[in-house]
């Protein structure tokens, strides 16, 4: 019999189903570098529940669970709860924060976001709260259902030399998991997800970003990898002194100065990309901007696929792949634009945009019925 080898990290998709199984009794404490998406954790477990939870503040009396996000670092004492004279009774009790939501009596999924950077009085609070499921004196509610309120924290990498510590006899109590920093491919499957904002629907995340992270692989490589890494000029490491650098965060939230670029300089753009994800990633996207703007649109290229002129440039090449997958919405414009795709020298460069099309559910549904994507699959289907 093979042995199942041991990996000492687990996947943001897989803690979304772990949590909720095991933090109603044992409390998750999910540790990762910085920008990787652990907070986002609450939000994906709403989903899971079919609830509409979205964001801290929001209430949805008709959601299974109430999801309270508590950012540990800026709390102190007065924030969990407060100790308050009973003139009556002659003795002190303990009133508890309405930001647990705990007079309604619906269990709860709480998420202690940056545990570790906690002042340490505040950690002996949240302590009883991850292993007795008491907050001061109050207990967390059970559904009638008894359904468990689920408790879980995050904080970085003891490693990455930003401050996390945890008290050692809570330690033993608790579940401590790395969640591995995402691939290229999970990060480009979620960034090129339909999303509403403004009553606008588009990507998460602009093309150009997607495109470039194809092309700069390494910009998602982690410094635990040891010296392969030690060169990166785009991700974090403990030794760094800029604060800015290349993350599954920082490359979302460079998108509002990718779409917005038209109203700035090439300048201030530049250094706008330098501040969010660092000066290495920001002159390279730079690149990539300046050259969205010769490129061949989709549209045209579905009018002519076998004779429009293919980009001679991998990243223009890449650029064209991902605007399509945005964009193609019929049988007739995913078959013609996969002439041109045959025309790409490169199976690699193809293999993007089959992947992307697989990967996307909007443009999935156009694929798994189309004989060029069918044809094309069966014959290069040793690149898989």
């Amino acid at each position: 019999m093979s042995k199942v080898q041991f990996v000492n990290t687990v996947s943001i998709n897989e803690l979304r189903k772990i949590i909720p199984l095991i933090g109603g009794e044992l409390t998750p404490v999910i540790q990762s570098e910085p920008g990787c998406g652990k907070t986002s954790l609450l939000a994906m477990i709403a989903a899971d529940n079919g609830d509409k939870w979205r964001k801290p503040g929001d209430d949805f009396p008709e959601d299974k669970f109430d999801y309270i996000y508590v950012d540990c670092p800026v709390k102190d004492m007065s924030d969990i709860g407060m100790t308050i004279p009973n003139h009556a009774t002659k003795s002190l009790e303990y009133y508890v924060s309405s930001l647990f939501r705990l007079s309604n009596g619906k269990p709860k999924v709480i998420l202690l976001d940056e545990f570790m950077k906690s002042p340490k009085l505040l950690q002996v609070i949240f302590t009883r709260l991850m292993l007795e499921r008491m907050v001061g004196d109050e207990p967390l509610p059970v559904g009638a259902d008894g359904t468990k309120s689920v408790v879980f924290a995050t904080s970085n990498n003891s490693t990455d030399g930003v401050g996390d510590s945890m008290l050692a006899h809570a330690g033993n109590r608790v579940c401590i998991m790395r969640m591995a920093k995402p691939t290229v491919n999970e990060w480009l499957e979620w960034a090129g997800e339909s999303v509403t904002i403004g009553g606008i629907v588009r990507a998460r995340v602009s093309r150009v970003i997607r495109a470039w992270v194809a092309m700069f692989p390494r910009c998602l490589a982690s410094y635990t990898e040891g010296e392969d890494q030690k060169d990166n000029p785009y991700i974090f490491k403990p030794s760094m002194t800029s604060l800015s650098f290349v993350s599954p965060r920082s490359l979302a939230k460079a998108d509002v100065i990718v779409r917005n670029r038209d109203g700035m300089s090439e300048n201030a753009v530049k250094v706008a990309l330098a501040g969010t994800i660092g000066a290495s990633a920001a002159g390279d996207m730079a690149a990539f901007l300046s050259l969205e703007k010769s490129l061949t649109d989709v549209k045209d290229i579905i009018k002519a696929p076998e004779s429009v002129a293919v980009p001679t440039d991998v990243s223009a090449q890449l650029m064209i792949m991902f605007q399509a997958v945005d964009t193609l919405a019929t049988q007739d414009e995913l078959t013609k634009f996969m002439q041109f795709v045959e025309r790409i020298p490169s199976s690699e460069v193809q293999a993007v945009f089959f992947t992307m099309m697989m990967r996307n559910p909007k443009a999935l549904r156009l694929a798994r019925n189309n004989l060029k994507i069918a044809e094309w699959a069966k014959n290069n289907h040793e690149m898989f």
